[in-house]
């Protein structure tokens, strides 16, 4: 019906003015033609320069009798209209008048009002679903009727856009309105910025500090390229608008956005994108960002074995918690770690957990992890972080040694000091305790006899001193651990009730190398007997206990023993879940390993003394030999009327010093020797052994000496040791070999010398008759 009115009407006026060829003129708006209610408008309508009026009509009638006298240079004129309002909405026209009559009216331009509260916000996405008619804003503009949706009870209307470039930016809102109004459209939607990545090198994309922020906190994101860039635009995946859009004034090679408080909105995947005259880029790979804080219920992370670890082992990471998240993920300085795992219920400790296996640790791996949980629904909504985990890694240099002078064995309130040495020079030392999330001490090195070492105070010394202590050195240039110490258990006593016994069998005085048993009990529960030696270097026996009948026991069976075993026992109970924990110690035990220390030193005296005595005895046997074979000699040279004939047997005996024989008795003829060392049952045997068979004459008072002897070897009845050395000279005939058969029985003409050197052993008691 506007329309049919604005034709006829135009056709009137045309006939009215004299039109004689005039240009039309042409009208137009600014800011927009579509407009926010109370926004200022302004109409420009474009003539000649000869115009002497312009006239601004509305639905075909002069808007409100106004004209307006055009500005110089006469050929335009301009038409106000302050704060406009829904009825201020329509179709305009002007024409402009000369001394040769009226123009045409220009093309009609449709001034429409938005921000009419009696129509509900629409929401435009790729769909545009909102109750009414949705209007898109140019370019292009375009009306569609809408179409009721029933599965979510909303109306929606479908605008196709396009062919599209690289090179274009279209950014597009939508309204409703009511077709008896049709002009009078509603709030705005919020705008959707169209961008088409073209072919060029992607950015880059980044977040500082961290990808993973905790809820509240500010965070950059920053987009990168290698060339300057004019525009930035960074996108988050789903959402209807971009994050932000960077022109820089003078283009460069990246931009930053900046997120002042982080909230829930702000989690996600993001994109960059940049343009330049040449079009615009790829984008970029997708940033996770990640907001923190969002639930409440923690989580906790522990290192197994330990967060020390030698390189090149394995080592797991396990992540507990109290609430059923559906995920747990780790982050190591504030950046995702590994992939998220799958929660698993644990009945025994009542959580869920989730580990994480990291295979052949290097140094890349040392730092500080925290763990996270979340809901798979959220997946960029975490909860608050675990306590942070320090990885240390060692096993790159010489382990210490660790070791305390204060025992290993404790009563509460008593003070304890760790040393941690080694001969390697490090710079600093630091200790560990079994169980713990990071190095309970550090300690700076000083230098001793060439060592290295630091000392940690631990005292006065509780129930949470007890377990077990490593070491490890470290040089200032480098951020690796040696490789640990041996381990050391430090035990608190007076922790448990009831003391147990403790007892020795077969007797607490034992000779070397007897068995001993020593046997711990007691008729409370126990798990672990710990079984210590005062004042030893080695660590504690750990018996595992055994129920017998009533009581627990557990025994210790040494075999063999030495006298090193000898010293004072105690016993003492533990129970496996503080293994470190004990009771008071037992009534103390003496074990006495005697005999080997003393009779190994009289053996030793005893083969010293004999052997000093064979050597004394070989010499004068030597000499004497030597002594005896020149007298022969010069003797030989006499002659043989002026030798006396000699005959019978003569024997020299020599205990403890030597007899000289007299000069007049000296022997003649063949000289023959006899040492020989023996322990003798009876003193009777040395002259039979020495003469070998020969039946032995004796003359005067030789033969009773000869018994005197024998009556002296009778008198000892207890063995002797003795070394002797026996020295016969045998004087014959010149001229014959040996006495005649006939002769067997008489008294032979040969001279016979015998000596016998007697050393007593340690031990044994001469008679005085030997003496």
């Amino acid at each position: 019906m506007t329309f049919t009115f604005t034709a006829l009407l135009c056709l009137v006026l045309g006939a009215l003015f004299l039109v004689g060829g005039l240009a039309k003129p042409i009208l137009t708006v600014q800011p927009d033609s579509v407009v926010y209610k109370q926004t200022t408008v302004t109409f420009l309508c474009k003539g000649t320069r000869v115009a002497k009026q312009y006239i601004l009509y509305k639905e075909g009638y002069q808007y409100l009798g106004s004209t307006q006298i055009p500005q110089k240079p006469k050929n335009k004129a301009e038409f106000s209209i302050p704060k406009v309002d829904p009825n201020q909405a329509g179709q305009y026209q002007c024409p402009y008048q000369t001394q040769d009559g009226w123009s045409e009216f220009s093309n009609s331009l449709e001034l429409v009002v938005t921000g009419e509260r009696t129509h509900r916000l629409p929401s435009l996405s790729l769909d545009c679903q909102k109750v009414g008619l949705f209007t898109g804003l140019t370019p292009p503009r375009a009306k569609q009727d809408n179409e009721y949706i029933f599965s979510n009870q909303h109306y929606k209307a479908l605008y196709s856009v396009g062919p599209v470039t690289s090179s274009q930016r279209w950014t597009f809102r939508c309204y409703s309105n009511d077709q008896r109004s049709p002009l009078e459209w509603s709030e705005p939607s919020n705008p959707l910025e169209l961008l088409f990545s073209g072919t060029l090198q992607k950015p880059t994309i980044k977040a500082e500090p961290a990808s993973v922020v905790t809820s509240g906190s500010a965070v950059s994101i920053w987009c990168q390229r290698s060339l300057d860039t004019e525009i930035y635009v960074l996108h988050k995946e789903g959402s209807k608008k971009h994050l932000g859009t960077r022109s820089q004034e003078k283009p460069e090679n990246k931009a930053k956005f900046s997120i002042p408080s982080v909230t829930q909105q702000h989690g996600g995947q993001y994109r960059c994108y940049c343009h330049s005259s040449a079009g615009w880029s790829e984008p970029s790979d997708t940033l996770e960002l990640v907001v923190t804080g969002i639930y409440n219920n923690k989580t906790s992370l522990t290192a197994l074995p330990s967060p020390v670890v030698t390189f090149g082992e394995n080592m797991t990471l396990k992540c507990v918690s109290k609430e059923g998240y559906d995920k747990f993920t780790l982050t190591k300085k504030g950046q995702k770690f590994l992939s998220s795992q799958n929660s698993q219920f644990i009945p025994s400790i009542t959580q869920y957990q989730a580990l994480f296996s990291i295979d052949r640790v290097t140094p890349d791996h040392r730092g500080t992890f925290r763990c996270y949980g979340y809901y798979n629904q959220t997946p960029h909504l975490w909860s608050v972080p675990s306590k942070p985990l320090e990885i240390h890694i060692s096993g790159l240099s010489k382990k210490p040694s660790l070791l305390t002078h204060q025992g290993q064995i404790l009563d509460p309130g008593k003070s304890l000091t760790l040393q941690c040495c080694s001969d390697v020079n490090y710079d600093r030392f630091a200790l560990y305790k079994l169980g713990g999330a990071d190095f309970t001490h550090y300690g700076v090195q000083w230098t001793q006899s060439g060592r290295s070492l630091a000392n940690f105070t631990l005292g006065p010394v509780s129930s949470s001193t007890g377990g077990q202590y490593r070491c490890y050195g470290a040089h200032n240039l480098s951020s690796e651990w040696s490789a640990s110490s041996d381990p050391l258990n430090i035990f608190i006593t007076g922790q448990l009730p009831f003391s147990p016994s403790l007892s020795v069998k077969p007797n607490s005085t034992v000779h070397s190398g007897d068995n001993v048993t020593l046997l711990c009990q007691s008729t409370y529960k126990v798990d672990t007997f710990i079984l210590s030696k005062e004042g030893a270097a080695h660590q504690p026996e750990r018996l595992k206990s055994k129920s017998e009948a009533w009581d627990f026991q557990a025994e210790l069976s040494m075999s063999a023993v030495t006298s090193d075993l000898s010293g004072t026992y105690r016993c003492y109970r533990s129970q496996d879940s503080s293994p470190y924990l004990l009771s008071y110690a037992s009534d103390p035990v003496e074990l006495t390993v005697s005999g080997e220390v003393t009779l190994n030193s009289q053996r030793l005296e005893g083969y010293l003394k004999a052997l000093a005595g064979v050597s004394v005895a070989f010499l004068l046997f030597l000499f004497i030999l030597i002594f005896l074979l020149l007298r022969q000699r010069h003797q030989g040279k006499l002659r043989k009327d002026e030798i006396p004939r000699r005959t019978g047997r003569h024997c020299l005996s020599l205990t403890t010093s030597l007899l000289q024989r007299p000069a007049e008795e000296e022997p003649q003829g063949v000289t023959y020797a006899q040492v020989k060392g023996s322990r003798l049952r009876r003193a009777e045997a040395v002259l039979p052994s020495v003469m070998s068979g020969e039946v032995l004459d004796t003359k005067d008072g030789q033969a009773e000496d000869d018994t005197e002897i024998d009556s002296q070897a009778a008198e000892s009845k207890e063995p002797q040791d003795v070394t002797y050395v026996q020295l016969c000279i045998r004087s014959l005939r010149q001229g014959a070999a040996a006495p005649p058969p006939s002769l067997a029985g008489e008294a032979s003409e040969e001279s016979t010398v015998y000596a016998a050197l007697a050393i007593t052993q340690p031990g044994s008691v001469p008679s005085n008759k030997e003496q």
